[in-house]
């Protein structure tokens, strides 16, 4: 059902079955698939493009310009998978041609009220970001991450998988898969063993998360050392792999 105070402009495609809440606005080249549920007071802009089975809460405000002020107005891009929830005040933004001029959120994932996903994030799947928890521009995050309540993202920082920050952290560095961070200034405290049981990972297999972990932060090593000393952990222990990947591939160092 769409609300008879709903405004749409004429190029937007709405799927049907699709709900739609009393006095939102559903701007230009929006597109929004099956299943979706749009709540009051919610605004979508901007070519964005919005999968099966999401539902957006009211007052959010999804796929506005940038906040950077190189844009200049340019065509730029949001795409939001299946089965996400965005929930109340959660702002986010396309994309600007200083990246790939797209913004993308993945499936399953969960955006507390007051989040913030800034212009050319990438974001995977199965992530909450709890209340207020907000991403600079250009940030990447990997899947089954959480952000705990406001939390603070660094542009241009990368989260991998599994990793997990404590409320009130402040990232200003990349952090490897399956780490845990916190406090004030943040640091890592482990690695994420909990979330790691949950998605089913053998209490061996975290074992050797757990090594890999203590060769990285409390060995003493270099990090440089440390990369090569879990490489060849890695020829035995498989779930080291992703470790790996990120340390080769991290721009900005890894919080340390």
């Amino acid at each position: 059902m769409i609300h008879s105070t709903v405004v749409i402009d004429p190029s937007a495609s709405i799927d049907e079955g699709v709900e739609i809440g009393p006095y939102s606005v559903i701007g230009a080249n929006v597109s929004i698939g099956s299943g979706s549920i749009i709540g009051s007071h919610v605004t979508i802009n901007g070519t964005t493009t919005i999968g099966k089975g999401n539902r957006i809460y009211q007052f959010a405000s999804i796929g506005e310009d940038p906040q950077d002020k190189k844009y200049a107005g340019e065509a730029s891009f949001l795409e939001i998978g299946d089965n996400n929830q965005i929930r109340e005040f959660t702002t986010i933004h396309r994309g600007t041609t200083q990246d790939k001029n797209i913004t993308v959120i993945g499936n399953d994932n969960l955006f507390m009220a007051y989040t913030h996903v800034a212009h050319d994030c990438v974001i995977a799947n199965d992530v909450i970001l709890a209340n207020a928890a907000s991403l600079g521009g250009h940030v990447h995050i990997g899947s089954h991450v959480i952000l705990g309540g406001f939390s603070i993202v660094h542009q241009f920082c990368h989260l991998g998988d599994h990793c997990f920050s404590a409320m009130g952290s402040a990232i200003s560095k990349d952090i490897p898969p399956y780490v845990m961070v916190g406090g004030r200034p943040t640091k890592p405290h482990g690695i994420n063993s909990v979330g790691l049981e949950r998605r089913g990972y053998s209490a061996d297999a975290i074992l050797h998360i757990k090594r890999a972990y203590k060769a990285l932060y409390k060995s003493g090593m270099s990090l440089a050392d440390a990369t090569n000393k879990i490489i060849e952990m890695a020829e035995q222990y498989p779930e080291l792999k992703p470790m790996i990947s990120f340390l080769e591939k991290s721009n900005r160092s890894i919080l340390r």
